[in-house]
């Protein structure tokens, strides 16, 4: 009697690719960032109701999570609580739950790293973005940020680690071996590009990060200037996830003015469909890192 041919099992790299584009693909939007302003952009938006607005219009176009900065009298940046406070009940009185908010606790070269942890502690957002290299920059920082790290998981704050190079990855993959970042299924963003160096990113760049990262890992990518849609259609084909907005790039494709961050996002959103790859609402993303 013939026997069966064996089924590929979870291991076979042409399988694990297949089920990774399976999951639905989160489309990230990152609406205002920390630098840019309104005369860069007129929408781009800066109060509460500006956020609140744009959370609206996201999230028709298909985002699930919204990365939030706020704002100071004057414009500049800010990680003031209360502020982030006033934007969250803008957001929420408007669409509900059905975007996950994340805040970020960007330094921007005024905060420290005491600073950033007591916003998060005192705020207790649903998701927070965490540069890796701002809150644990060496061995010395190791205790502390595990201590934080633990902290989010026992309190169901949801982090995003930010990574700005294959270096950042390897060393974020040398503190999951130490138990320092202690989740099982942690989520990254990959950026390719740098505001300082008014560097658009290379999406080529790309392959490095993915190589030096775990498959256990669920990844986005975000990307400085017009590339931002190559990176994104270049993440959903390997599995990742994207994040769009007026933080990184204010473009179209074309060389266009983007209209408002829903443009972006509505951008991402066709290219997904186009790859057959479903998008993730809000609660799929709260299931996924639960």
């Amino acid at each position: 009697m013939s026997t069966l041919p064996s089924l590929p099992t979870s291991s076979t790299p042409c399988l694990q690719m297949c089920l990774r584009r399976a999951d639905p693909f989160i489309v990230m939007c990152a609406p205002n960032g920390a630098r840019r302003s309104q005369a860069d952009h007129g929408r781009l938006p800066v109060t509460p109701a500006e956020l609140a607005d744009c959370a609206e219009s996201i999230h028709a176009a298909g985002a699930s999570i919204m990365h939030v900065h706020v704002r100071d009298d004057d414009g500049a940046h800010s990680l003031d609580v209360d502020r982030y406070r006033d934007a969250i009940v803008a957001i929420r009185e408007r669409i509900d739950d059905s975007l996950v908010i994340q805040v970020t606790t960007e330094a921007c070269g005024i905060y420290t790293p005491e600073c950033q942890m007591s916003v998060v502690r005192e705020l207790r957002p649903e998701s927070v973005s965490v540069a890796l290299r701002e809150l644990c920059p060496d061995s010395e920082s190791e205790r502390r940020a595990a201590e934080f790290y633990r902290w989010m998981s026992d309190n169901h704050v949801m982090p995003q680690h930010i990574l700005y190079s294959a270096e950042d990855v390897a060393r974020f993959e040398a503190l999951r071996g130490k138990g320092v970042i202690p989740e099982d299924k942690p989520f990254v963003l990959f950026v390719l590009g740098r505001y300082a160096e008014n560097l658009t990113g290379d999406v080529s760049a790309l392959e490095s990060f993915v190589d030096a990262v775990s498959d256990d890992v669920v990844w986005a990518v975000c990307c400085f200037g017009s590339t931002e849609h190559d990176a994104v259609l270049a993440a959903m084909r390997q599995g990742g996830h994207a994040r769009v907005g007026f933080e990184n790039n204010i473009e179209m494709p074309d060389g266009c003015l983007a209209a408002d961050n829903a443009d972006l996002v509505g951008l991402a959103a066709v290219a997904a469909e186009d790859e057959d790859r479903v998008l993730a609402t809000a609660d799929d993303v709260r299931h996924l890192f639960g």
